[in-house]
């Protein structure tokens, strides 16, 4: 990874601030690694010190975000953004409102532009900022410093598999969250699901063995936490119940023309288990995977 960062300061109140990053994964990773609201919450706290609550998740033009982000000890603040353009894999455009206790600290328009280097990929971000209380220029600048750091690195740890089916999304969201078809199709093939319980609501839980071909048993559990009818979903990856988690991971729905595109998406909790997962086949076994459910629908 490589950084660049420039200010420019006409007086206290506004700046702009730019800021670029050289991240070692390619375009289609980083995109989504900025516009996911999954990937984005785990990048967006630019410190440890720092936890960052979503109440609001929404990316698509004219969509909004909220977020907490919370310091021990001091007041809670509030991130307001608004997507105002989307250009995937080229541009975004967002307003972002900072507040605390109900006073607007700041506002800024952001604006992300993405550079395609094939197994590489390049992100330039320019803030153009008004401090309405104080000078915030070195606090943005902190603040985009760290969760730019903290993107790269989950960039370069994730996972992005795209399927067209040729089927509405009310049928592919039919087959996907549907608690007695699920486990008929997830899995690569030759591969078979053992449910010991199952809610696929927000805040539900998937407690399940996958069985392999040759009676290997791998025990999962995925905990949902965000579900958007026929939009997307986001949940974390377990080992086992109650186990150790591997990744972060979402699945969106998007329909054009009578077809939708499923983008599932996978943040890694480490650098060696993306290497680990990437070596042991996961891209391929996640497309086989993706690939039943075509076929489960197709039959329907």
């Amino acid at each position: 990874m490589t950084k660049q960062n420039l200010a420019t300061k006409t007086d206290d109140r506004f700046a702009t601030l730019t800021f670029e990053r050289e991240v070692a994964a390619p375009v289609s990773a980083l995109w989504l690694a900025w516009t996911a609201p999954a990937a984005r919450a785990v990048w967006a706290a630019p410190t440890p010190a720092v936890t960052v609550d979503f109440i609001e998740a929404d990316t698509r033009k004219g969509g909004r975000e909220v977020s907490i982000c919370k310091v021990e000890g001091q007041p809670n603040i509030r991130c307001e953004c608004g997507w105002l353009e989307l250009y995937p894999q080229a541009r975004s455009v967002n307003y972002e409102v900072i507040s605390c206790e109900g006073e607007s600290l700041s506002a800024s328009l952001i604006t992300a532009d993405f550079v395609d280097l094939g197994a590489r990929s390049k992100v330039i971000v320019t803030v153009q900022l008004s401090s309405l209380v104080g000078d915030m220029s070195g606090d943005y600048q902190q603040g985009f410093d760290g969760g730019l750091d903290n993107l790269a690195g989950v960039a370069e740890r994730t996972m992005i598999l795209q399927k067209l089916i040729r089927a509405p999304r009310s049928a592919v969201w039919g087959a996907w969250m549907n608690e007695k078809t699920l486990p008929q199709w997830w899995g690569p093939e030759g591969f078979s699901c053992r449910t010991s319980r199952i809610d696929l609501r927000e805040g539900g839980e998937w407690v399940f063995d996958m069985i392999g071909p040759d009676g290997t048993v791998y025990p999962n559990h995925h905990h949902y936490n965000a579900v958007k009818p026929q939009e997307r979903i986001g949940y974390e990856l377990l080992w086992g119940e109650n186990g150790p988690k591997h990744a972060d991971a979402w699945a969106s729905f998007d329909e054009a023309d009578g077809a939708t595109t499923v983008t599932l998406g996978m943040v890694f909790s480490t650098a060696a288990e993306f290497q680990s997962a990437k070596g042991f086949g996961a891209v391929e076994l996640g497309y086989e995977t993706l690939g039943k459910l075509e076929r489960f629908i197709l039959k329907q």
